[in-house]
């Protein structure tokens, strides 16, 4: 009777694992930061945040954050963080 929902749910599993199925191209959420809360942003490769230390820098605490936790979900263009092994 639900066989197909069975099947898509154990596809989605199984997908779950495979992350190098998975790019993210382009994607916003609300970063709670330790003093404010931050937009950050990834457009069209690109990392974006709200925070006054990426204006300066290109980068923060915020979007390194996002690096590692999407790790190969992210194209080569937006992972621009080297993160010791």
């Amino acid at each position: 009777m639900y066989s197909s929902l069975i099947g898509k749910i154990e596809k989605a599993n199984r997908y779950a694992q495979e992350k190098d199925r998975i790019t993210f191209t382009d994607m916003s959420c609300k970063f709670r930061g330790e003093n404010d809360i931050h937009t950050t942003e990834l457009k069209h490769g690109q990392w974006h945040c709200s925070c006054d230390f990426f204006v300066t820098w290109g980068r923060c605490c915020h979007t390194m954050a996002l690096e590692k936790v999407l790790g190969p979900m992210l194209s080569e263009e937006a992972r621009v963080t080297e993160f010791p092994a």
